[in-house]
């Protein structure tokens, strides 16, 4: 479980970087096609068809954002409980707590712009969270000078 934990923790870190990654695609990719002369409203969000390829990071960052991490980050807390971590528990319940503000600023941020300053600050702290979440379920060895002599 230690492993699982671990992988888990490292994968939602990735994660993080990867919502990073697309949304900069997908608003980077609407900045062309708006200079292009072409106009972004609710039609076009509404629409079946992609107005431009770049969408795609729109699309992947809801996805993961609404989906993939707060499933990972949940099964961090299941797993955290049986991996004997020294603050395991509380990590990933600071994890689980970090994903639901994240995904409550990003559905906020719709109605309340000035919400997405802080949806960015907050995948920081969860960035962070999850890495260090990661980093305490490394094996712990002690070596005695004793056994080292054999």
């Amino acid at each position: 479980m230690r492993t699982a934990y671990k992988i888990v923790a490292y994968v939602i870190a990735a994660e993080v970087a990867i919502q990073a990654t697309v949304i900069a695609l997908g608003f980077a990719g609407l900045g062309k096609w708006i200079s292009d002369g072409n106009v972004f409203d609710k039609s076009v969000m509404e629409s079946e068809e992609f107005p431009f390829p770049e969408v795609i990071g729109i699309i992947v960052h809801g996805v993961n954002g609404g989906l993939v991490i707060p499933v990972l980050a949940l099964l961090l807390l299941i797993f955290s409980f049986f991996a004997k971590i020294s603050g395991g528990v509380k990590f990933a319940a600071l994890v689980l707590g970090l994903v639901a503000v994240q995904a409550t600023l990003g559905y906020s941020a719709h109605d309340l712009p000035w919400l997405g300053a802080l949806h960015g600050l907050n995948a920081m702290a969860l960035f962070a969270a999850a890495l260090h979440a990661g980093r305490r379920a490394r094996r712990v060895t002690t070596s005695t000078p004793a056994a080292t002599a054999v």
